[in-house]
Parts: C-alpha cells; sequence; structure tokens
C-alpha cells in the first residue's frame, strides 16, 4: 500500500489554467515522465483535484487514462501511485520498443531530410555535452529525443505514436540515471554509430547496430537494482 506521507508530485504540478480535464491529464503525465518524482510515489485524489480547484471526477478520469498508458497504478484502499515495473516487465518492454523502433528505422532512414540531419547532430552534440558534463539525469531525456528523432522521418506515425508509448511506460524507471558512466558512453558509442549509418542511408548496417545497441541496453538493465524501490520484484507482480 502506498505511503500516505505528502506526494512529492503535489510540489511539481504546474497550475496554469485550473479546471480543464485535458491540462490536468497533461500535467500529471508531464511531472511523471520527468522522472522527478520515482515509481511508487503517491498521487493524492484529494489534494490533487484542490490545488487544480476541481471535483475528484476530472482527477479521477485523468488517473483512469494513465493507468492505461502504463503510469499510474491504483489499489483498492490504497489509492493511487506513480506505477512500479518489475524487471521482467522492464525488459519485455525495452524489447517493444526495440520491435517498433527497428520497423520504422528502414523508412527513416531512407526518408529523411536535410532538416532531420540538422536536428539529429544537434542532438547527438546534446547527448556528447552530457556525458562531459557527468549530467545523468540529462543524458537520459536527450537519449530519448535522439531516438525520436531517428524514427520521425518514417511517417509511420501510428507506429511513432506506439513507440511513444512504449518509451512512456519505462520512463519512471530513468534508466539511464541508473548506470554508471562508463556504460552510457559505451551506450553513446552505439548512437554516433546509428548516427553516422543513418546519415549515409546504409539501411542494413542501421539495423546491425540498432540491434547491437539494443543488446547492450538488456545488459544495462539487468544490473538494475532490484532492491532500492526502483522496480519491484518478480514475484509480487505473478501473484496479482
Amino acid at each position: 500500500m502506498p505511503s500516505r506521507r505528502r506526494s512529492a508530485l503535489l510540489a511539481r504540478l504546474v497550475v496554469n489554467e485550473p479546471g480543464r480535464p485535458q491540462v490536468i491529464l497533461g500535467e500529471l503525465r508531464r511531472v511523471i515522465l520527468d522522472g522527478a518524482v520515482p515509481p511508487r510515489t503517491v498521487i493524492p485524489l484529494r489534494e490533487v483535484a484542490e490545488l487544480f480547484g476541481v471535483s475528484h471526477i476530472p482527477v479521477r478520469e485523468a488517473l483512469k487514462t494513465l493507468i492505461g498508458e502504463g503510469l499510474v497504478t491504483h489499489e483498492p484502499h490504497g489509492g493511487y501511485a506513480v506505477a512500479q515495473l518489475t524487471a521482467t516487465e522492464l525488459r519485455e518492454m525495452y524489447i517493444v520498443r526495440e520491435t517498433l523502433e527497428t520497423a520504422a528505422l528502414t523508412a527513416a532512414a531512407m526518408n529523411h531530410s536535410a532538416a532531420d540531419r540538422v536536428e539529429l547532430l544537434t542532438l547527438n552534440a546534446g547527448l556528447e555535452q552530457a556525458i562531459r558534463d557527468d549530467d545523468p539525469a540529462a543524458y537520459h531525456r536527450r537519449s530519448r529525443t535522439f531516438h525520436v528523432a531517428l524514427t520521425r522521418p518514417s511517417r509511420m506515425f501510428r507506429l511513432l505514436h506506439m513507440l511513444e508509448s512504449a518509451w512512456n511506460v519505462t520512463e519512471p524507471v530513468q534508466s539511464m540515471v541508473h548506470v554508471g558512466a562508463a556504460d552510457r558512453v559505451r551506450l553513446h558509442r552505439d548512437h554516433v554509430l546509428m548516427l553516422d549509418a543513418f546519415l549515409a542511408r546504409d539501411v542494413d548496417r542501421l539495423l546491425f547496430l540498432a540491434e547491437q545497441h539494443h543488446r547492450s541496453l538488456e545488459s544495462v538493465i539487468a544490473m538494475l537494482p532490484t532492491d532500492t524501490g526502483l522496480l519491484a520484484p518478480d514475484d509480487i507482480s505473478a501473484a496479482q
């Protein structure tokens, strides 16, 4: 059961347009995806409603949507909380991400524009800066943006929406924040090689490198701690 202490999520919510259901949903989603509040963080229905100046109903509806997206959990008599994945679930979501990303990369590599190339080079420079600054949170955020930019030129919008949803499910874990600096450097080396192949429109090499990158990711997430509350024990999920 989630703790009843004051939720760290409340202080991070920004209320610019009180009372609008889509604003409530978007703001809750933003705070969760930012990774500033860890898995199992309590989301108090009454306090969120008071903050936005609404009844419980629009907040509850927003939370139901986030449950459907895998970002929030609800326990009877236990309330709402930021979702916590098991180690197995996290690995499974990375497989989903790999499958969807691979499907988009071929078209993206062949169809990208000059503007796409400039964006990717700029994003790569940002990743390198995050490594130099030893800023794992920035590296995590920029890594996702880099991968999105690699796949966006595919123009496969339904697939890209599914890929975004798969990324969202894993975001509360903030995987890259919890790995060592050497692992981030190794993963970034993959990014550089993938970018070179992408810019050269070398689809076969890009797909090969993407597969290797995902194997590297699998080895990294396998080392994430399971005894700090970051991930739930697998046996809890199996019992539900």
